[in-house]
């Protein structure tokens, strides 16, 4: 009798066990998933045809084995794109001779251009940070000779005992880079003074990334040098699905059914039943609050670890006190359709109606609460309805459950974004067509708190022979979508004996295990 895998959450790591255990063994997962749709925090949104990728999720890996994955899924474009041909664009097409095209099929993977600028001083400063003319101008040269003189102190007298990410930031970009371009922003997103973030987070999400990374890159470009190292943050095109992330993950949700697997909708875990060094069964609640109960051989918990161990039975105080204190930001987005935006194309970059050209920008701007603005027609021109005639953008915040982002009603937060966004000239606000909001609990696990004891529950946890956590949550840890990807795709090789320790799998996007280079696993 094959066994059943029971998995928690039906995001990017749960569907992506899912869909390995039915291609590689006879093991039936039944998928768990408290909303009503799939993909979790890289789902995406549908309001009026306008579709919403919340947080914006660039499609790019330094691991092939993640990269193959994704494009089995979803075949590369073979034809233009309807930007492209609009605007006469070449770009590299797929060579195979039954690539699809996208004006054609849904099922394709787009090639997208990539650029992500700083708004700051109400000018765009180019995003990882460059030391070029625009960068001078922006700052002026005073600020410029501080910035050197700074850097050149980081190098001499580096912290070296790098408690918090705010040592992390001044021993590699200096004291007055840190302050211009990051802190301002980092708070913005965690809420809480850098001195009292881990330096881990800088070590997961800006590893690879320093004053001289960025030089190099720049003669790289400058010569037109390719190969070597590939730091995600300076890659300047990305794949992207024709509909969002979530139009991937719906695919794979489809074929994880048509093979056997099965997804329950609206089912919240609410309680883990384990015995001894084991999981049995877990018991889910409804909207209605009914609960079942679903028994298994294997677990696999994407869930929030928090919840997780608040959830299980007989667990020692001290493990409960440390999942009590970890912590997380929440996020919020509006999604507004316009009839033009305020700020101009001032690039070379070509796009239709000369809007601006990035995909993301980061908002460094001190007097508004607004963390990031997505241009969605950047993305893909098929998540906008009426792509030749209006622009349609996301303003995120990032919030916690008892913020005012978070708990006022939508029409005045909606009011509030908006004011926000003309205060800083994004755009006019009379120039606004219609808009909507959506929340997300949970979006991302923080690197405070009680994270300082983590490894105590990874061990606690590690210690149940049947249970296996993956996911920016299930990990907490602020993962890309191909780290979650990849640690599923590890998970399952332990369960089927391809690997021999769960040491493996927590090893994905740390330092030992995900370096700069692009690499086969």
């Amino acid at each position: 009798m094959s066994k059943k895998a029971i998995i928690i959450g039906a995001g990017p790591a749960g569907l992506t066990a899912a869909y390995e255990l039915l291609e590689r063994s006879d093991i039936k997962p039944l998928l768990l998933e408290e909303n009503d749709f799939v993909g979790g925090i890289s789902a995406t949104l549908d309001y009026k045809n306008n579709k919403i990728d919340m947080g914006g999720h660039r499609f790019f890996s330094k691991s092939e084995r993640v990269m193959n994955w994704w494009l089995d899924i979803l075949p590369l474009q073979g034809k233009p794109s309807k930007d492209d041909i609009l605007l006469d664009r070449t770009i590299e097409l797929s060579p195979l001779s039954k690539a699809p095209n996208p004006e054609k099929t849904d099922k394709v993977m787009l090639r997208r251009n990539r650029l992500s600028r700083i708004f700051y001083l109400k000018t765009f400063f180019n995003y990882p940070v460059s030391l070029n003319m625009d960068t001078i101008r922006g700052l002026g040269l005073w600020r410029m000779f501080k910035i050197g003189c700074s850097y050149l102190k980081a190098l001499a007298f580096p912290i070296k005992d790098e408690k918090s990410l705010e040592d992390f930031m001044i021993n590699r970009f200096g004291r007055e880079l840190y302050l211009t371009f990051f802190k301002d922003y980092t708070e913005k997103l965690w809420g809480i003074d850098c001195n009292k973030i881990s330096a881990e987070w800088g070590a997961q999400r800006i590893k690879g990334i320093s004053i001289l990374k960025v030089i190099k890159q720049m003669f790289n470009n400058l010569v037109g040098k390719k190969g070597g190292a590939v730091e995600t943050s300076f890659i300047e095109s990305f794949f992207y699905p024709k509909f969002g992330p979530g139009h991937l993950w719906q695919n794979v949700a489809d074929i994880v059914t048509k093979k056997g697997g099965e997804i329950r909708f609206n089912e919240k875990v609410s309680r883990i039943i384990k015995e001894d060094n084991k999981i049995i069964a877990v018991e889910t609640t409804d909207a209605k609050g009914n609960k079942k109960v679903y028994e298994g051989d294997i677990f696999i918990s994407t869930m929030p670890v928090k919840d997780l161990i608040l959830s299980m039975n007989d667990t020692p105080s001290s493990i409960q006190e440390i999942a009590d204190g970890l912590m997380y930001r929440d996020f919020r987005v509006v999604g507004v359709l316009l009839d033009k935006l305020k700020l101009k194309n001032n690039t070379a970059i070509k796009t239709v109606n000369n809007i601006i050209p990035d995909t993301w920008i980061y908002v460094q701007e001190r007097d508004v609460k607004l963390g990031r603005v997505q241009v969605f027609n950047n993305w893909s021109p098929y998540l906008v309805d009426d792509f030749k005639n209006k622009v349609w953008i996301g303003l995120e915040y990032f919030c916690n459950e008892n913020d005012h982002i978070w708990t006022d009603n939508d029409k005045d937060f909606i009011e509030f974004a908006i004011g926000e966004a003309d205060k800083i000239g994004i755009f006019d606000k009379n120039d606004v067509v219609d808009t909507c909001t959506h929340k997300v609990k949970k979006a991302y696990p923080a690197y405070f708190g009680t994270y300082d004891k983590f490894d105590e529950i990874k061990n606690y946890v590690n210690d149940f022979e049947n249970l296996y956590l993956v996911g920016r949550n299930g990990m907490h840890r602020y993962n890309n979508m191909d780290h979650s990807t990849l640690a599923a795709m590890k998970t399952v090789d332990l369960i089927l004996g391809v690997i021999s320790n769960k040491d493996e799998v927590w090893s994905v996007n740390t330092e030992s295990d995900y370096h700069e280079e692009k690499k086969a696993a």
